[in-house]
């Protein structure tokens, strides 16, 4: 499979003696939607910077989609759309000039890129906002304005540094739904986030990255087995005795409704369901409890 990223041993060293990176090596194949998780500090942000070729590394090698970018930097440009993390368009700017200007930087002339630009702002729901300053918007909605300039020149690779921060969850279930629907069409998706639960909603491979180094790389699922606890919720039409659930510890959440957890090593979950059972309680519902990921990122930095 064609490779839409691949970091050969990267390493960053500030002028001050900051060793950012410590030999990254990490691989995003084609039309993957990608998590680049880890702590304030741990090189999230180097590592982007250097792609986006706002930081120079100190050695290693970059590839996108095979294009190294150093010898063929403009073609590799030309690969990627970046939403950083802090705005930064002009906020006295109409906003749909800020998406059709920035298509100038690509070559792309005008009158193809307000027609792409009236797509791309109706999707993201901005559309009747076009000529208002940007100014006016609320951080939801400039966000989503990142997203859209981002999108303009048709990335083949779309780097979305905590694309959600700062928006309510109306409008994140909204962006959730088109990222997910633009990494359908074949856009090869790369995430920093905060909100893990994103992760785990949407992704299908994440890295975790600590003080410059790889510390785990794997399938979203295969890293949530690493859990050595985990939390389920689980539903019944009726709580009725716990006795014989009490070395799992149960939380009661309602009267139809606990949350248990346990130990995957030494706890298994057809038993906990077995005892359920014999308890006199019929399950309709059982789930792992949301943002488990979080926990795994946790039990892993604490390690």
């Amino acid at each position: 499979m064609e490779k839409a990223l691949s970091i050969l041993d990267l390493r960053k060293t500030y002028a001050n003696g900051t060793q950012a990176l410590k030999g990254i090596n990490l691989e995003v194949d084609s039309g993957d939607f990608f998590a680049l998780l880890g702590a304030n500090g741990a090189g999230k942000t180097t590592i982007i910077s250097i792609l986006t070729s706002l930081v120079k590394k100190t050695s290693g090698k970059v590839f996108v989609f095979g294009m190294d970018i150093d010898r063929e930097h403009e073609r590799a440009k030309e690969m990627i759309g970046v939403v950083p993390q802090e705005m930064n368009f002009n906020l006295f700017e109409k906003v749909e000039d800020i998406v059709v200007n920035q298509a100038g930087y690509y070559g792309i002339n005008r009158a193809l890129a307000s027609a792409e630009a009236e797509i791309i702002l109706k999707k993201l729901e901005l559309w009747d906002k076009r000529n208002q300053p940007s100014r006016h918007l609320s951080g939801g909605m400039k966000r989503r304005l990142m997203i859209a300039r981002a999108l303009i020149n048709k990335p083949k690779l779309l780097i979305l540094d905590e694309p959600t921060a700062g928006v309510d969850v109306e409008l994140r279930h909204t962006m959730w739904d088109f990222l997910r629907e633009l990494n359908r069409q074949g856009t090869t998706i790369l995430l920093t986030t905060h909100y893990l639960i994103e992760v785990e909603q949407m992704c299908r491979h994440a890295a975790i990255i600590k003080n410059g180094e790889i510390i785990a790389h794997d399938r979203v699922g295969e890293l949530i087995k690493l859990l050595e606890r985990e939390t389920y919720v689980i539903h019944v039409e009726k709580i009725m005795s716990l006795e014989n659930l009490q070395r799992f510890k149960p939380a009661v959440m309602d009267e139809h409704t606990l949350e248990i957890e346990f130990d995957k090593k030494g706890d298994k979950l057809n038993d906990l369901i077995a005892r359920i059972t014999q308890a006199g309680m019929t399950i309709t519902d059982i789930r792992p409890k949301d943002n488990r990921l979080e926990k795994l990122f946790l039990e892993i930095l604490r390690k």
